[in-house]
């Protein structure tokens, strides 16, 4: 009998304030045994949870559906505004199961908006406080606060925050979209006199700091501003409601400034106590203004927020010189500090945030940003006794701080967005465990509302560093709902003409300078394929099919030669830590629009969209190999650098761009040269999440393996043997940034050949099982909760014997790969569910449906 287990909506878990009209279900399907089949279901939706039965039921009742599908499935009832329905879901395997545990989602705003609610603000010499004053006469039965405050905004009831995300809401391009926030206040509320208030930061909507990219200067620049809508609803059936309005109260507040680079200042001794509670005095606060309203249309924010996920305390403090400290908090991560102290009232303790400590200081290198501050917070003390303080509207990438200016206690508050873990690695080879922690670690310190490629310099969304990461990173965390906003902020930032930038969101520059660079915005068409590999995700290839037509159409209309211009190429190769290698850009280019075609005439294919992509893909491949191949040497080189590339020759591998004839040859020249330069790499971002890979594919795991375990520059091995506990941007121990995932995606690897997991299409409806990189390992594991239930892959070795134990969820099929010398070498448990066995390049490869599987190789 099929369990329904993990209900979501919307890939959430009774998400609040939902804002599609006909919001998706999903579910995942548990059996014990082998062979466990959903053939249909039947979902229940109600206005209460002791309504879900078929004969009560009084919203929606979807009736038997025959189909194997778990997920994807669009409520087709009735939604109205700020509604709650509850659901549940019963599935056949020929037999009809028990019905689920209760579920709900709750709608947000919808088409109804913000009513009579409007935007305000107002001119203040500081980060501006915002207040209102209301009665609670009765008794609540549900209260909600719908709320942006642009940058951000720390929203109060009655003295609390109203919840645990910080920099909250999500960045966005303004112009097109605002993200609003659903609160549930209810037990915030008091009876009679109440008050809610916020404090405003600048975030990206009103930067001051001038940069490079011109965050200072974008379309929406404009000072922090709010609109809020608070409705609370009594069990008499009354309805009373606040909006933002010129009733609301300003005042400058106590942090004298904020900027996402250059941190923030706060003055305690312009603290207000009590100014978010009722009997606050604030006759003395202006009349807010109602302010000119972002371009941007509201919407429901609908992926995680970003919340302190951990506070840690120093693993070291050492006093460099007499009122100089540095705190060591002993691993690289993003965030801020909490400083606790008990200064003299007037004193300002400075607090400057980096990666690195250089000649008795932490390193703030700042080449981007104008004036001498960079990740630098100033606490000024009130004088009151103990003071406790931490940021709100600025996050840093560090490991060290130095604290001057007076003594305190330091603690590091680790930031990121609240994305779920889905992956537990585990080997014998202690590298693999360090490397995949690392990255683990690396990829979160990026992850805030958008994927940026450093929380120290940029904190922007650079496309590239996406494209080659996305893989490792929807192997790692749960992005389905992360990665679906940011693919509606590149749809929002495309160009008229069809252009995306090289970071998303822009302020323009990305259009411009470091651009056109294929490489990076084709990260556009690949994440959409990679969201359906993984998510099975139908609506959001049909949401973006005509952006990413007129995106590639633009790419193909300024094609010359059959070939692809780029500027940026495989960035940042050894040896050339100032910027691209030195080989024809055009070859990158050109490969990477070739993959971008390709997935887009499968995307295309899946939701019924005729195109002639293919065509296109093959004239491309064609210019790239008519120019770049050496077919008498069998290997790909620029004419203008004499020195082997191995990117130039792993890309046209990986994305199949090589002819058949060649193969062979092209990988052997790359193994060689793997060799000749003692097991070392010669990648830059774009190859190296290709290299390993295909020298496996080709038969040369030995050789990966050897690449993969290199200690001396360039590798991996060579980064923590310097104390690496992150992955860095360059591979020379000046690395300016050491929380940067793009070098780092040697975790593919290790995920899909060393454990041996590959997920294939369709939300893991196919997965390969085949641990081809065994050098050097002597166990290996990986467990994967993917959207169709949970995965695992656990392998061990002992002389030639090898044990593998495959889990296999209902609704996917495994082929699963056994090393042997042949195929009666290998006892496969249970027998009688494991069918028939086909024999192929030294695996024994059987095909197996849901259940757990054993498999014993007495010749591996």
């Amino acid at each position: 009998m099929l369990i329904p287990r993990s209900l979501k909506t919307e890939y959430a878990a009774q998400p609040l304030g939902v804002d599609v009209p006909r919001p998706r279900f999903s579910w995942v399907a548990v059996a014990p045994g082998y062979g466990a089949t959903q053939t249909a279901y039947q979902i229940l939706v109600a206005s209460a949870p002791e309504l879900l039965t078929p004969e009560r039921a009084d919203v929606w009742d979807s009736g038997k559906v025959e189909t194997a599908r778990t997920f994807g499935i669009e409520y087709d009832g009735p939604t109205a505004p700020r509604t709650r329905y509850h659901w549940t879901v019963r599935l056949w395997d020929d037999v009809p199961g028990e019905w689920a545990a209760p579920e709900w989602f709750e709608t947000g705003l919808l088409d109804e908006g913000f009513g009579a609610a409007q935007w305000i603000g107002g001119v203040t010499d500081s980060a501006p406080l915002l207040r209102r004053a209301f009665a609670v006469d009765g008794t609540v039965r549900r209260a909600r606060l719908y709320a942006s405050g642009l940058g951000y905004a720390d929203l109060r009831l009655n003295g609390q925050a109203v919840s645990d995300a910080v920099l909250d809401p999500g960045f966005t391009a303004y112009d097109h979209t605002v993200l609003y926030v659903t609160h549930d206040v209810t037990e915030l509320l008091q009876a009679g006199d109440n008050v809610v208030g916020t404090e405003l930061g600048r975030g990206f909507f009103g930067l001051t700091s001038v940069n490079v990219w011109r965050w200072h200067d974008t379309p929406w620049t404009a000072d922090p501003r709010l609109i809020a809508r608070l409705v609370v609803e009594y069990d008499d059936g009354r309805v009373d409601e606040v909006v933002t309005d010129e009733t609301w109260r300003i005042t400058g507040g106590p942090t004298l400034s904020d900027s996402l680079y250059a941190g923030e200042t706060y003055d305690a001794r312009r603290a207000l106590p009590g100014w978010d509670t009722a009997g606050f005095d604030d006759s003395a606060w202006s009349a807010a203004s109602v302010v000119e309203a972002p371009k941007g249309k509201l919407t429901a924010q609908a992926h995680e927020p970003i919340r302190v996920v951990e506070t840690v305390d120093p693993v070291e403090v050492t006093e460099v010189r007499p009122g100089v400290w540095i705190v060591d908090f002993g691993r690289t991560v993003a965030g801020w500090t909490r400083l606790s102290t008990t200064a003299p009232a007037g004193t300002t303790i400075s607090l400057t945030h980096g990666e690195t400590v250089a000649d008795g200081n932490v390193a703030a290198w700042n080449v981007h940003v104008d004036g001498d501050r960079i990740q630098r917070d100033e606490y000024i003390a009130a004088g009151t006794g103990v003071e406790t303080w931490e940021p709100r509207f600025s996050y840093k990438g560090f490991r060290y701080v130095q604290l001057e200016g007076a003594a305190a206690d330091l603690q590091l508050r680790v930031v990121n967005s609240d994305v779920p873990s889905v992956t537990r690695f585990a080997s014998t080879q202690a590298p693999y465990e360090q490397f995949e922690q690392a990255m683990r670690r690396t990829i979160l310190s990026n992850l805030h509302g958008i994927p940026t490629d450093t929380p120290y310099f940029e904190k922007n969304g650079w496309t590239g560093d996406a494209q080659v990461g996305a893989p490792t990173m929807l192997a790692t965390l749960d992005l389905a709902r992360f990665f679906t906003k940011w693919l509606g902020d590149i749809r929002d930032s495309q160009a008229d003409s069809g252009q995306l930038p090289v970071i998303v969101p822009t302020s323009g520059w990305g259009f411009t300078d470091l651009s056109p660079a294929t490489e990076w915005p084709t990260v556009y068409p690949f994440l959409l394929r990679e969201m359906y590999r993984w998510y099975g995700d139908e609506r959001l290839l049909r949401e973006h099919w005509d952006s990413l037509t007129r995106y590639l159409a633009w790419e193909l209309d300024r094609v010359e030669d059959g070939l692809s211009v780029s500027v940026l190429g495989d960035w940042l190769p050894p040896g050339f830590g100032s910027g691209p290698a030195p080989e024809d850009r055009r070859l990158t280019g050109t490969a990477y629009l070739y993959r971008a075609l390709v997935v887009a005439a499968e995307i295309g294919e899946l939701i019924g969209q005729s195109n002639e992509y293919r065509k296109a893909a093959d004239e491309l491949a064609d210019g790239l190999n008519r120019t770049f191949l050496d077919r008498a040497e069998g290997r790909y080189r620029s004419a203008d650098d004499p020195d082997y590339r191995q990117t130039s020759n792993a890309v046209p591998l990986a994305f199949g761009i090589v002819p058949d004839e060649h193969v062979e040859q092209v990988a052997a020249g790359l193994a060689a040269d793997v060799e000749a330069r003692g097991f070392h790499l010669n990648t830059g971002c774009l190859g190296v999440g290709v290299l390993l890979p295909v020298l496996t594919a080709h038969g040369y795991g030995d050789v990966a393996t050897k690449v993969a375990l290199q200690r001396s520059y360039p590798s991996w091995g060579y980064w923590f043997d310097l104390g690496a506990d992150t992955m860095w941007e360059k591979w020379e121990d000046d690395s300016r940034s050491r929380n940067h995932y793009f070098q780092g995606t040697v975790v593919q690897w290790i995920f899909e050949n060393v454990a041996g997991l590959r997920v294939v299409d369709a939300g893991s409806e196919r997965i390969v099982v085949r641990p081809d990189a065994r050098d050097e390992v002597d166990s290996a594991s990986i467990r994967t909760e993917t959207i169709r239930g949970r995965v695992a892959v656990s392998w061990k070795k002992k002389g030639r014997v090898l044990s593998l134990d495959v889990l296999v969820p209902v609704g996917t099929t495994a082929e699963v790969h056994v090393p042997s010398a042949r195929a009666a070498d290998v006892d496969a448990v249970p027998q009688a569910f494991a069918g028939s066995a086909t024999y192929d390049e030294c695996y024994t490869v059987y095909t197996v449906g849901a259940g757990q599987w054993a498999f014993t190789s007495r010749s591996a």
